[in-house]
């Protein structure tokens, strides 16, 4: 693994476990020492970290792990629900649909992080687009940071688990727009709960 791959991964674990909290200094000097990485592929770090909106860069100042604003978590749920209502009908279209039908099972009990990343992993196959794919995957880790903070809900966590549960079997019957529709009330249901937790006050 390249430093600036490890370096990568492990500001953006610590981001999206909220460790590395909103508005946090990255200072280079710090990091690198305590990453056991030159400054350049930390640099490059960074970059990428910045490009996918985790992080903002702030000239004559630094780097800084990115604010969680309400505005911009409504515009990522609106890009959510325009990527992933149409992934999810692409995937009620596919010849095979079987692996959809076994995770609709898995989703009564498990992990459900670990459930939920394989999910993502297979409507990005089964979708069959990969520009749908990097799109979304340019969304996911902010998605990820935000999944933490509703994570304070045991009570919406159960609930995620069941609308995930859903919508795997309307694609598994191949039926395109309850799996959109679902998807969908999903992602509603979702934002709402989130702007609970963040900012019920």
């Amino acid at each position: 693994m390249s430093q600036s791959l490890k370096a990568y991964e492990q500001l953006r674990d610590e981001i999206v476990a909220w460790d590395l909290a909103p508005g946090a200094h990255l200072n280079e000097v710090r990091l690198a020492e305590r990453l056991g990485v030159s400054r350049t592929p930390l640099r490059e770090a960074i970059q990428r970290l910045a490009r996918e909106n985790l992080v903002r860069i702030t000239p004559g100042r630094g780097a800084f792990v990115a604010e969680v604003a309400l505005n911009d978590v409504r515009h990522l749920f609106q890009m959510r629900e325009a990527l992933e209502t149409y992934a999810v009908k692409m995937c009620a279209r596919a010849h095979d649909r079987s692996r959809f039908a076994h995770l609709h099972a898995e989703f009564a009990g498990g992990d459900p992080e670990e459930l939920i990343e394989r999910l993502d992993a297979l409507i990005d196959e089964a979708a069959g687009n990969p520009y749908l794919g990097e799109a979304l995957g340019a969304l996911r880790g902010q998605l990820r940071r935000l999944r933490q903070a509703a994570r304070r809900s045991p009570e919406r966590l159960a609930v995620t688990m069941q609308e995930y549960g859903v919508i795997c079997q309307a694609i598994a019957d191949g039926e395109e727009d309850r799996a959109a529709l679902a998807m969908s009330f999903h992602i509603h249901n979702s934002l709402r709960a989130l702007t609970d937790v963040l900012w019920a006050n």
